[in-house]
């Protein structure tokens, strides 16, 4: 089985690859390494390469794994000074009363989707002092078994979370379906990248609206081609 090295050297050839087809730069799109079900030693071996933004799904995991990475590289780097700043990401679908447990590790939620969530992030949020950058999640494939605002409703619900005083709308997060056919694929990610657009040109949201995150293993070349800026990867690197 190739090395992680190798795995990570992979996907980075794509996506530069990807972008060159694109007229991008390279340096447009952040891989955050999906740590789900990946041991200790692989996730300080994606460190140790320079990858410090790292995902996981579920708030208990996110917890976990925080705590023990953080304690395995105060122990692996003896000087406070080498010990780099992991940036944590929630990916997954988020409940109202996990978000407490959430806003101190995570820089980023990729997953805030309806009202009431941003609500609560936003109350949380104030009582902790704290301004977290979010992500809208839509749902471009209008799949009925998938978390996510519809596309059309999606306006409305930005313009009602840039209200809301602790929270910073940072973009959109979207997952495309589960299908070999790459046509349906990237037109999910173009559906997704106009409303972007759209809400960007309409001032509905503010210059730190900056964000895409779509892309994940088995069909982050396309992500890129069609604007990404996060791709959210972790069986490409540690499954092989």
């Amino acid at each position: 089985m190739p090395k992680i090295s190798e795995r990570i050297k992979r996907v980075k050839d794509t996506i530069d690859s990807a972008c060159a087809r694109a007229g991008r730069e390279p340096d447009e799109v952040k891989l955050v390494v999906v740590t789900k079900s990946a041991t200790l030693d692989a996730i300080q071996e994606v460190i140790d390469l320079g990858y410090t933004h790292l995902g996981e799904n579920r708030v208990q995991q996110l917890k976990k794994v925080s705590v023990h990475v953080a304690d395995l590289l105060k122990e692996t780097r003896g000087d406070p000074d080498s010990i780099p700043t992991i940036h944590w990401h929630m990916i997954g679908h988020l409940q109202r009363n996990k978000v407490r447990q959430v806003l101190p590790i995570a820089e980023l939620i990729h997953s805030v989707d309806t009202l009431r969530l941003a609500e609560e992030v936003n109350a949380a949020a104030a009582k902790l002092n704290l301004h977290p950058r979010v992500l809208l999640q839509v749902n471009a494939s209008d799949e009925p078994q998938k978390y996510g605002v519809p596309v059309g409703a999606a306006t409305h619900l930005a313009e009602q979370i840039e209200t809301l005083s602790h929270i910073r709308l940072a973009g959109l997060m979207m997952m495309a379906p589960l299908t070999h056919n790459k046509d349906i694929v990237r037109a999910c990610f173009i559906r997704t990248r106009e409303l972007f657009v759209e809400m960007r040109g309409e001032r509905i949201v503010g210059p730190q609206f900056t964000e895409l995150s779509m892309g994940m293993s088995s069909d982050y070349e396309i992500a890129v081609e069609e604007g990404a800026t996060i791709l959210r990867i972790g069986s490409a690197i540690f499954a092989g």
